[in-house]
């Protein structure tokens, strides 16, 4: 993007993006952001909306709060004009669960191409122990 864009913008921007929509529904909430280099953060509160039957953290909740955060972070690096940046790829290794607190989600560019973004997205507890380690794949298609 030509335009330098401001942190606070950004964030406010994204999270009035968020009603109706299934960021609304997990509580998922942009909390920080580094527009130069997309890196961007989100939460995401644990508790029974977000169970799975076993009374613990569903991993597709994860998954849906790291794709979340990843999307978003491509849109920091995109002339949204021109450009669309849509979810390609994900996969996810989950490493421990949760069943109460807040998420943090960090998704960090690796790769920042013409047509690609490569995301590597640590979802972690609120003492800082992993939860889940995400890899993101976005294109970036040209609008017509």
């Amino acid at each position: 993007m030509n335009v330098p864009l401001d942190k606070e913008l950004v964030l406010r921007k994204f999270n009035e993006a968020c009603p109706g929509t299934l960021m609304e529904t997990l509580g998922i909430k942009y909390v920080d952001a580094d527009p130069e280099t997309g890196k961007l953060v989100a939460t995401m509160p644990v508790g029974p909306q977000v169970y799975q039957p076993m009374q613990i953290l569903h991993g597709g909740a994860t998954v849906a709060l790291a794709e979340s955060v990843g999307s978003a972070a491509s849109q920091m690096l995109i002339d949204p004009a021109k450009e669309a940046a849509v979810g390609l790829e994900i996969s996810a290794n989950h490493v421990k669960s949760a069943r109460t607190g807040v998420l943090i989600a960090t998704a960090e560019c690796l790769h920042k191409g013409r047509t690609s973004h490569l995301f590597q997205i640590r979802v972690e507890n609120e003492q800082g122990e992993l939860i889940s380690m995400v890899k993101l794949l976005n294109f970036i298609k040209q609008r017509k």
